[in-house]
């Protein structure tokens, strides 16, 4: 004789809860009570939600999202004009640098790359014709932006270039030190 036919016969389709007496269930409910239900307690577990993710993310460092960083280029970049140039030489160099980056294209770990993309200090020397009195003032004038931004530990132009995946921030950073540059009277 076997162990399983000593054991009772369970039925496994049988309801496992006892039911409820019609006296304890509650009138039913329309249509639009039962959505007034489901609103209120789809509201209270909403509300819980963000107050939980709140106080799970604020331990958080946030920093501020650039819409430049955000918004894409076209994939094949059109010939802009190039703007109304600085008056001063260094910012005027770079801003020309900045719009080689943005019309020649960007790249990370060469001066140019085989396509012809530069980096920040290719970018400058490509517009400098020579002058490298001008390319060192330019280049210093660019690290200073970009200290002053990401702080003092960024040791040269060419680390940061090469720090990003993407020439986004190189180039705002070009922009910014023409400013600056501008600013200087240089």
């Amino acid at each position: 004789m076997s162990h399983a036919s000593l054991s009772p016969a369970i039925d496994h389709t049988a309801p496992t809860t006892q039911p409820v007496p019609a006296a304890a269930l509650p009138a039913e409910l329309t249509l639009e009570e039962r959505l007034t239900l489901v609103n209120a307690a789809m509201t209270v577990r909403l509300d819980e939600a963000a107050v939980a993710y709140e106080v799970n993310t604020a331990h958080i460092p946030t920093e501020p999202v650039y819409l430049a960083d955000v918004v894409t280029l076209p994939l094949t970049p059109t010939l802009q004009p190039l703007p109304a140039s600085y008056p001063t030489p260094v910012a005027a160099l770079l801003q020309r640098a900045h719009h080689r980056l943005l019309t020649g294209g960007w790249c990370s770990g060469a001066l140019v790359d085989e396509d012809g993309a530069r980096c920040m200090l290719g970018a400058i020397r490509a517009e400098v014709r020579g002058d490298s009195g001008l390319e060192a003032d330019a280049a210093s004038v660019l690290l200073d932006a970009i200290r002053r931004k990401f702080g003092d530990d960024v040791d040269s132009v060419p680390s940061f270039n090469d720090a990003h995946g993407s020439g986004r921030v190189p180039m705002r950073m070009l922009d910014q030190a023409a400013g600056l540059a501008d600013a200087r009277g240089l």
